[in-house]
């Protein structure tokens, strides 16, 4: 019998080629790794959810992609690329949480000025020269940095002059300590712990040897506490509610959930440290005029957020922005206070105007608002009060221990509210949603 099968033409190979191709596009592929990398590295650095899907979303579109969609919580990034027909599903897992603002702001700067098209090789071209930039500051001047925003922390909570340098030798100590640990791969709750007990050990060692000087310089919960005030996750707890405001319930429970274990991590180190004497709590009357406060508040507020600002890696201009609008802020609200207005209250308006200020400073897409707006509030933290409040939970006196914890919770909620309030107001792509 005759084979009647006609052989296969160059056409029908072709065509061949074309459906497999289309099954798995390596262009695709491409593009998709090139997209998933960029969320990756903005996850890392310390931004909020949404900005990290405005940033897939703009290279996404900038590499001509159809459609995409992503998935983002503080450890994972899920993401799909459609073209045509065909998609692609990508999965991605974060486990680093190093706040970086410089590579922030360079990130930002490069979803900002995306071209209306480019290639997967441009975008990783482009992410290589963002990834590759070294620290601005070397290790010791970060830890530093944090040293200064303690002891400014220290001043604004009315510590005495032998106190302040305790705390920045302690609060240095334990940045360093802190730091060569992270970059040992060590657990962040075991390294927030250690850091902890560095830095609550060197104060009182600190206060010890002064007093054997001579001295009669009191260990005061004032400076205690404020040497590990660059521990706290000031970046997971505002980012944390900013997505929450954003419906990004998920990625914003997680961030939160995990600023406040790291908190609790320092706050259980630094107790269990202080069983070994007695601290001081009593506010400490101080004679000087209103006019002299101000200036002390003024003074502290700059170089403590600028400490923080710094030893968040910004670049000098950022920080000194940052600084400014923490003056103004911060002293606004401790004059507020100081004339009766409700601590609460008075917070609540002054991150309104941190917000403000920071969404001025950044227009144009100078800086992220998120650089400016951080450091700003940290320097809000009732950490003196939270401290009184675990240790009236130790002793048993309910009470003291239930009043306290309300009054970090509503402070802490006032700063939340201010800055989301502050986000409503003047960043209309964040406030009103595109679908």
């Amino acid at each position: 019998m005759e084979d009647v099968t006609s052989p296969t033409s160059d056409d029908d190979r072709a065509s061949e080629r074309e459906g497999e191709e289309a099954l798995e596009p390596v262009s695709l592929i491409e593009q998709s790794g090139a997209i998933l990398r960029t969320g990756k590295l903005m996850l890392a650095s310390g931004t909020a959810t949404y900005r990290v899907k405005q940033a897939m979303r703009a290279v996404s579109k900038s590499l001509g992609i159809d459609r995409h969609t992503q998935q983002v919580s503080l450890t994972d990034i899920a993401a799909t690329s459609h073209r045509g027909r065909i998609f692609r599903t990508e999965v991605a897992e974060n486990r680093t949480f190093v706040v970086n603002t410089d590579r922030l702001m360079r990130l930002d700067r490069f979803r900002r000025t995306l071209p209306e098209r480019t290639t997967a090789a441009e975008i990783h071209r482009a992410l290589d020269e963002i990834e590759s930039r070294t620290p601005l500051y070397p290790a010791a001047a970060h830890a530093a940095f944090g040293g200064v925003a303690c002891a400014a922390f220290a001043v604004l909570n009315s510590a005495r002059i032998g106190e302040v340098a305790v705390v920045f030798v302690a609060a240095f100590l334990a940045a360093l300590t802190r730091r060569d640990l992270g970059h040992r791969g060590v657990n962040p709750f075991g390294a927030t712990i250690v850091a902890a007990a560095v830095a609550s050990f060197t104060y009182l060692g600190g206060i010890a040897l002064i007093n054997a000087t001579g001295s009669t310089l009191e260990t005061h919960a004032a400076g205690y506490i404020s040497s590990v005030l660059f521990l706290l996750p000031g970046f997971l707890l505002v980012t944390g509610a900013l997505d929450m405001a954003k419906l990004d319930l998920l990625a914003g429970l997680e961030r939160i959930a995990f600023g406040a274990m790291i908190t609790m991590a320092a706050g259980v180190s630094v107790w269990g440290v202080s069983l070994i004497g007695t601290l001081e709590t009593a506010p400490r009357a101080e004679d000087v005029s209103l006019g002299v406060h101000i200036i002390l508040w003024a003074v502290a507020s700059g170089l403590g957020v600028m400490g923080f600002a710094f030893m968040f890696n910004s670049p000098w201009r950022l920080a000194l922005n940052a600084g400014v609008i923490g003056i103004v802020a911060n002293t606004g609200r401790l004059i507020a206070i100081d004339a009766g207005v409700r601590i609460q209250a008075a917070t609540a308006i002054a991150c309104f105007a941190v917000g403000v200020l920071a969404a001025i400073a950044a227009r144009g897409g100078r800086f992220p608002v998120i650089t400016l707006s951080v450091p700003a509030v940290l320097v809000m933290i009732p950490g003196v009060a939270a401290h009184e409040a675990l240790v009236s939970l130790n002793t048993g006196d309910y009470f003291a221990a239930v009043a306290g914890g309300l009054l970090v919770v509503l402070i802490v909620l006032s700063i939340m509210v201010g800055l989301v309030t502050a986000k409503l107001v003047t960043d209309r792509e964040w406030t009103v949603e595109r679908h």
